[in-house]
């Protein structure tokens, strides 16, 4: 139960990279950070098999595991971690309001790392097959598929660049889109376009997944969208590239977003509200790696610092 008098220097919203990376350069400068996090503590890497693009960890690391390590270390410089759901939040500052089931935190500085949720296909066996043959990010997970048959769904610039990867380690992608023409720029296209290992599939929708947790993915039934005739397409793996969807429903009408939801920021975390930052998947629509993420959290930290010294300057 949050003490309802208390300010804190600084909330944290989210478990991600971005979020626990916040927290230990905030608990390391003694503004001893409060996180709240939802139902999915660690974000999208507690859903990613093996890490192996991460600094530092030369055998890969599971994702779970990843999370857990920087959880534990920010927790040694004193973090400390609620789990309750955000409900709603108070923009206004000075003080910032974050309202959950419980009640209500309220703190001098606030750094966002809600995220971002892949939008996947809604199809059966998505989420069982999630890590073992389906798949929503090409550069964490194309190097397990080399000499492999893969499928890439969707048409725009992520899936163009999603192929193009892919192809560096697959033996073929085939690129399944719904229309007749792709919504990727004119560069990406062509270079996917002109590549001896990709090849289209127009007007194509997948309309099944075959395989189960145990086999993996063993192959997809395809459905024609004009003429409606499916057929069985079998491959290795299918990358689900049809957008993501930033968890920002919480500061729409507070917080700037762009067109496609993601909060806006400048000179580093900023956002257009004094005090509030962000961070991670939620303001980067370009890289999503856990790494940017990790970099922003620092960002966003460092900078919460500094806007706390220059307040307490200012009335001091």
């Amino acid at each position: 139960m949050p003490d309802q008098c208390k300010v804190e220097d600084l909330l944290i919203l989210g478990t991600g990279p971005a979020g626990l990376t916040a927290a230990i350069y905030a608990a390391r400068a003694n503004l001893d950070p409060l996180v709240l996090h939802g139902q999915q503590p660690g974000g999208q890497l507690t859903t990613t098999t093996l890490v192996e693009n991460y600094p530092g960890f030369p055998d890969g690391i599971d994702g779970p595991e990843l999370m857990q390590r920087l959880e534990q270390q920010a927790r040694r410089f004193g973090t400390r971690l609620v789990q309750q759901t955000v409900q709603r939040v108070d923009l206004t500052p000075p003080i910032l309001r974050v309202f959950t089931e419980e009640g209500c935190y309220q703190g001098r500085t606030l750094i966002i790392t809600t995220g971002a949720s892949a939008k996947m296909l809604g199809l059966p066996g998505e989420k069982e097959m999630y890590g073992r043959g389906v798949s929503v990010c090409a550069t964490c997970d194309g190097f397990f598929y080399r000499d492999k048959e893969v499928v890439v769904v969707g048409g725009g610039d992520t899936a163009m660049e999603d192929a193009t990867f892919l192809a560096r380690f697959a033996r073929h992608v085939t690129v399944v889109h719904r229309r007749d023409q792709l919504r990727a720029t004119p560069p990406l296209q062509q270079r996917a376009r002109n590549h001896p290992r990709i090849s289209f599939r127009w007007d194509t929708v997948v309309s099944a997944l075959h395989g189960d947790r145990d086999s993996g993915l063993t192959g997809l039934t395809l459905r024609h969208v004009r003429t409606g005739e499916e057929e069985l397409f079998s491959c290795d793996g299918v990358f689900i590239a049809v957008g993501h969807q930033p968890n920002t429903e919480l500061f729409r009408n507070q917080l700037r977003l762009d067109q496609g939801g993601y909060i806006v920021t400048r000179n580093g975390a900023e956002t257009n509200i004094p005090g509030v930052f962000a961070a991670g998947d939620v303001q980067d629509d370009r890289f999503r790696q856990a790494i940017t993420a990790a970099g922003t959290g620092a960002m966003a930290a460092i900078q919460a610092e500094r806007f706390l010294d220059s307040v307490d300057a200012h009335h001091g």
